[in-house]
């Protein structure tokens, strides 16, 4: 195995080469994944969109309280799961929840 003896970004001495090149390769891990969540958000929210319409067309209301504490409880489930911190889960739900919540709420005006 080689050695490289430039200092890595920090500045904090020799890197190894391999140690790079595995940095790297989980980085390009990462950024497919962020792509792919990314995607699947989008995904999410034409659904969400699709959701927004029929409330307003139907005239019910843009939030549903007991759908949403259901859903936080399934995905605190899976959290716990898949070893995520499920309070981090939560906050992320409860982030596209209120995104969801105001879109649904500009259908809903314009409708």
């Amino acid at each position: 195995m080689t050695t490289s003896h430039t200092s890595d970004a920090n500045g904090a001495g020799p890197t190894d080469e391999a140690v790079r090149a595995e940095l790297s390769r989980l980085r390009d891990s990462i950024d497919n994944i962020d792509a792919a969540v990314v995607h699947m958000l989008a995904e999410r929210f034409k659904c969400t969109q699709q959701v927004g319409h029929l409330k307003a067309n139907h005239h019910l209301p843009p939030a549903d309280p007991d759908r949403e504490a259901r859903q936080i409880a399934r995905l605190r489930e899976l959290a716990e799961n898949a070893k995520l911190d499920p309070a981090f889960a939560e906050k992320l739900l409860n982030f596209i929840i209120a995104e969801v919540i105001r879109h649904h709420e500009t259908i809903a005006k314009s409708a």
